[in-house]
């Protein structure tokens, strides 16, 4: 499976200007399951709606690439569905402000990839 790269290098961020994982995470999975954003239901498993290993592997290695982070390759399994796993990134994300750019963004995760 090749990498949707629709979405590449775009960094959503909140009113307060913290990067925003859900509107970035539906985006990336529309394109990975082939549906509409607003069809997937966020309680609903992924796997249910077709999220296969490959896929959520791909999924994976776009967070590492997006947003800076090592990802275990269980993190969908870990975190089923859309609303587990936006809390999860919720978690792990620091607050970016978005004229930072991505130096800024791996700068802020340092800290956290240290820790591991």
């Amino acid at each position: 499976m090749t990498v949707p790269s629709a979405l590449t290098n775009t960094h959503p961020t909140t009113a307060g200007g913290g990067v925003l994982p859900h509107e970035w995470l539906m985006d990336r999975l529309s394109l990975y399951l082939r549906r509409a954003p607003e069809s997937i239901d966020p309680g609903v498993p992924l796997a249910e709606y077709g999220m296969d290993s490959v896929a959520a592997l791909s999924l994976c290695g776009d967070l590492e690439d997006e947003f800076g982070l090592e990802v275990e390759p269980t993190l969908l399994w870990d975190h089923p569905t859309v609303t587990a796993l936006v809390r999860h990134l919720e978690q792990v994300l620091p607050a970016i402000p978005p004229a930072a750019g991505a130096g800024a963004l791996s700068a802020a995760l340092a800290p956290a990839r240290d820790q591991r």
